[in-house]
């Protein structure tokens, strides 16, 4: 198993692709925490998984060096939590675009700075492929999404030895859908699918197999890896 003896810490781990990541971990041997704000659902999944589960808001300095001084030294760091809200330029509010770079940018930000990550591990970022394709009413999505490639490139160079690099996940299939009326969301996904060379949209697994290439390839830093489907040249 690749990951025997490592100590892996997920963040944003009890739903989506940080679960899925947190699963494919623990098949390869590693001592998994799992961490987010939803207590319920975070000690759920962590009892499917045999996870340690601590309860962490990225959007709080003291609740991310809470969880990173109760980690102690980590081998592998993954932050997938983020809390996204858009609208139309002109008229979504302030608040909203203000609490969408705080869990997703400083979200990450603050693990990066907070994490105690032992030399030759790694720091896997999530983004999102509108950084590079954006679509109307989703302008501080493609921001904070862009703002988390560039970080991912300067960490890499900034705290060498330890590895740093982002995944871009196009249209995925994961809970954070689960807000759309279900008739919307499966119409949504079907065509999606229908306008993708792999003819499907993308489950958690998906990205959670290239995040953990990105822990196990000691050769990959400052890497942005895109796993759209296709949705970038279609």
């Amino acid at each position: 198993m690749m990951l025997t003896g490592k100590k892996v810490v997920v963040v944003g781990g009890s739903s989506g692709i940080g679960l899925s990541t947190a699963e494919l971990a623990t098949r390869e041997g590693a001592d998994v925490v799992i961490a987010s704000r939803n207590a319920d659902r975070l000690n759920a999944a962590a009892g499917t998984l045999g996870a340690r589960a601590i309860v962490a808001d990225v959007t709080s300095d003291e609740s991310v060096e809470s969880l990173f001084r109760a980690c102690g030294p980590v081998d592998h760091v993954v932050v997938t939590a983020a809390q996204l809200r858009s609208g139309p330029f002109k008229t979504v509010a302030m608040e909203d675009v203000r609490a969408t770079m705080e869990g997703k940018f400083w979200g990450a930000w603050r693990v990066a700075r907070s994490a105690e990550i032992r030399p030759g591990g790694s720091l896997t970022l999530v983004s999102g492929y509108l950084s590079i394709r954006p679509r109307p009413n989703a302008a501080i999505v493609g921001a904070a999404n862009g703002a988390i490639e560039s970080l991912a490139r300067s960490l890499a160079l900034e705290l060498a030895p330890v590895r740093v690099n982002a995944v871009s996940p196009g249209i995925i299939d994961t809970p954070i859908r689960a807000a759309m009326p279900e008739a919307a969301r499966r119409d949504m996904l079907a065509k999606t699918a229908a306008s993708l060379p792999v003819g499907r949209v993308g489950v958690g697994e998906d990205v959670a197999r290239q995040i953990l290439a990105f822990m196990t390839i000691g050769f990959a830093t400052g890497s942005i890896v895109y796993i759209d489907g296709g949705a970038l040249i279609s």
